[in-house]
């Protein structure tokens, strides 16, 4: 007898029918609705999804810790009743300033704080400067103000506080002309614009956006592709990396000042450069670096491109509206003017506008580019502690 003989062989089966499911009999029988079924996958990936963002600190900050702060800040900066607060210095004896009982003299307390001085120059420098927001004196019956254009709303505020007071003095004095009239004239030329105040403002976080990104951003690269490895292995030196890195962020900063002041000069803006008005290019230089050592330390404590711009744009966008690049701090909470001594930005804002718009001098640019430069060594020594070649 042979093998294949005694070897049983299977039974034959019948023919599936079309249709018939596949498996066991009753395997598949009593399914749900294929509409149903086909949504499965939509809702495992879209849980799958929502345990990737909760998994993520960076992503969970971004998206909703992150609003909240920049919500905290606009709520703290903005926190006053719309009315803004001036300080103006009183000439001389001033009558109708002079004569105002006590509860009188709370009420403008809370609009306006009168100092009183002896000197009329003084007191219009300072006016220029922004010490003051105005000054007044009196003249027989008119009450002469004198404010600055740095500050359109202070400059209005000012006028319509004098006004107020004048009203009220002039209503007392029933059936007689009016006591006291107002001449209201600002410092500076008639001739100049705000464009004078907003173009440090603005040239300043255009620098610092240029210069903090661009710095954090290459130099994560670099370290995730390995340039940075090879370029420490190689013949370069590493000074010579990082004066090349430089030189190229010194060179885009200035290139954006020149944009900034040719758009700015152009007749339509109406832009007036003082006469040391190129002080600015040392300022811009000093800011740039204070401004780039801040993307290194930025840079070297985050892996990736999207953690570093995320923290740049945390630091960046705060600092700009602490720093007075986009409107006046004198409203603020006393807390965060004191935050914004500490920030590059505020620097490279105050002293521009005093070179580009007050007037200033080599007397106001020094002590700013000294203060930058230091800010630059204390960041550059923290960066140091942190730097990485490669991400292990």
């Amino acid at each position: 007898m042979s093998i294949e003989e005694t070897t049983p062989r299977p039974a034959p089966t019948a023919p599936r029918e079309s249709g018939s499911p596949a498996g066991p009999a009753g395997k598949g029988a009593g399914r749900g609705n294929p509409e149903k079924d086909r949504l499965n996958p939509v809702r495992e990936l879209s849980r799958t999804m929502i345990m990737s963002v909760l998994r993520d600190k960076g992503t969970i900050f971004f998206l909703l810790i992150f609003p909240l702060l920049f919500l905290l800040l606009f709520g703290t900066l903005f926190k006053s009743d719309g009315t803004a607060h001036i300080k103006v210095a009183q000439v001389g004896p001033v009558e109708v300033l002079d004569s105002l009982t006590a509860d009188q003299r709370e009420q403008l307390s809370e609009a306006a704080t009168i100092t009183k001085v002896s000197d009329e120059k003084s007191a219009l420098e300072k006016v220029r400067e922004g010490d003051y927001d105005a000054m007044v004196k009196q003249q027989g019956g008119t009450v002469v103000l004198r404010y600055s254009a740095a500050d359109q709303v202070k400059g209005a505020s000012a006028r319509a506080t004098l006004n107020a007071v004048l009203e009220q003095a002039n209503l007392a004095a029933a059936d007689e002309p009016p006591t006291y009239t107002l001449q209201a004239s600002q410092v500076e030329d008639a001739s100049v614009e705000p464009i004078q105040y907003l173009t440090p403002g603005l040239m300043g976080w255009a620098i610092a956006s240029s210069a903090v990104f661009s710095t954090a951003l290459t130099l994560v690269t670099l370290r995730r592709k390995k340039i940075l490895q090879r370029m420490r292995l190689s013949p370069i030196r590493t000074w010579e990396v990082v004066a090349a890195r430089i030189s190229m962020t010194l060179l885009m900063a200035l290139a954006q000042t020149a944009l900034f002041l040719a758009v700015a000069t152009l007749p339509y803006f109406g832009l007036q450069l003082t006469g040391s008005w190129w002080l600015v290019i040392p300022l811009v230089m000093c800011g740039t670096l204070a401004l780039m050592s801040l993307g290194l330390l930025i840079g070297s404590l985050t892996r990736t491109e999207e953690s570093a711009g995320g923290l740049a744009q945390l630091l960046v966008l705060p600092m700009s509206f602490m720093s007075g690049s986009f409107f006046s701090l004198d409203n603020a909470p006393g807390w965060v003017q004191a935050v914004s001594y500490m920030m590059p930005l505020r620097y490279l804002v105050k002293g521009s506008e005093a070179v580009l718009s007050r007037g200033g001098g080599l007397a106001d640019a020094l002590p700013t580019m000294g203060g930058m430069l230091a800010f630059t060594a204390v960041v550059t020594a923290l960066t140091l502690k942190f730097f990485r070649w490669n991400e292990t």
